[in-house]
């Protein structure tokens, strides 16, 4: 198997590999089965473009038979904090009974807070509007099934398509995509946040989507991204230098979205920002690996200015309370261990700037299937 970073040459034609989708206009993916549906304009005309999802319902995407790879995902619904924080997609592995992927959808397209300006990063593609794009391969031998759920109290209008290949070649053991997302809400001075929880396997790092909420003035960026590898314990293997930093970015927060780093949201301000930010990161050309276990976390220390000099700018440093949240991404066999626990709906959305009438969105209380 190729690695993961790696897409399939363009002058490859495989024999066995046959290229598939689901949509609402084909839900199973089936050759020929696509686009049956019937609209006032006809039969196979634009007849099951999208659902409305209801309070409390999960609908299925995709319920593959492998070997496969999922190569491109692309949805949209109303583009509100609400949806982006209140639907919930999830991943479910080789007939796994719990999910590898478990995330709100806006943050595992790769944005936090339910907001972002259009970007572009070697990953994710997300429009003005929320059009949703993802290009990560996830590959998987024997099954894969993918649902989305509404966790809010009104129906979310819903568009998708899921775009793979069925026949890949893959020879053990190889890694699944998983992905989890955390959220506290204030952190806990002189305490890290994590990124990904201690997990006993073998992986390979791959990313993760920051979202911070600045509590109260100063500079909060000073944290350090840490990865505890294979039997670390008080002390890491890989140590950053600061939070912007480990985004590609510097003396500060910039608004600049490149492949593999940088900041899809900065609200107001720079190195003394007050708003919500959202930062990225991916490990594709530079892998994390790890063999025994692994924990990743991000420190949590601001600075009172003004520094004049280095001495001073070390002691300046201060512990600090935010709000931070993260959707991070790796790749391990499975079986594999249960995510930790998704945030519920009220913890996701809190401190959120929410739609003020969700009553007032497109087509609500319109049929079912549109």
């Amino acid at each position: 198997m190729k690695p993961l970073d790696q897409t399939p040459s363009l002058h490859q034609l495989p024999g066995n590999v046959h290229s598939r989708s689901t949509s609402f206009e084909n839900c199973s993916g089936a050759k020929g089965e696509g686009g049956k549906a019937a609209s006032p304009l006809g039969p196979g005309r634009k007849g099951s473009p999208a659902r409305m999802i209801a309070p409390g319902e999960t609908i299925e995407l995709a319920n593959i038979e492998g070997p496969g790879m999922i190569r491109h995902l692309w949805m949209t619904t109303y583009d509100i904090a609400d949806t982006m924080r209140g639907l919930v997609i999830r991943f479910y592995w080789e007939d796994q009974q719990h999910p590898s992927i478990e995330a709100p959808l806006g943050d595992f397209f790769g944005f936090a807070h339910g907001a972002t300006q259009p970007f572009h990063t070697a990953v994710h593609a997300v429009s003005e509007k929320f059009g949703l794009n993802m290009w990560l391969p996830m590959p998987f031998a024997e099954h894969a099934r993918v649902t989305v759920t509404n966790d809010l109290a009104f129906s979310a209008l819903f568009f998708y398509q899921i775009d793979y290949t069925i026949g890949d070649e893959f020879s053990e053991p190889f890694g699944r995509l998983h992905a989890s997302f955390l959220r506290q809400n204030p952190t806990r001075p002189g305490e890290d946040f994590e990124l990904l929880n201690r997990n006993n396997c073998q992986g390979r790092f791959l990313g993760t989507v920051m979202g911070v909420r600045p509590q109260g003035s100063n500079w909060w960026g000073e944290g350090e991204v840490r990865f505890f590898l294979d039997g670390d314990d008080a002390h890491p293997t890989i140590v950053g230098t600061g939070t912007e930093d480990y985004a590609g970015l510097s003396w500060g927060i910039q608004q600049n979205s490149f492949p593999l780093c940088g900041a899809t949201l900065v609200t107001t301000g720079d190195r003394l920002d007050s708003g919500p930010v959202s930062l990225y990161r991916w490990h594709l050309p530079d892998p994390v690996y790890w063999h025994q276990d692994i924990r990743a976390t991000v420190q949590q220390i601001g600075l009172q200015p003004p520094a004049v000099d280095f001495d001073d700018y070390l002691a300046s440093l201060y512990n600090r309370e935010d709000d931070w949240c993260a959707c991070t991404f790796w790749t391990q066999p499975v079986p594999s261990e249960p995510l930790p626990a998704l945030p519920d709906l009220e913890a996701r959305l809190a401190d959120l700037e929410l739609a003020p009438d969700p009553s007032a969105l497109p087509l609500q209380g319109q049929n079912e299937t549109l």
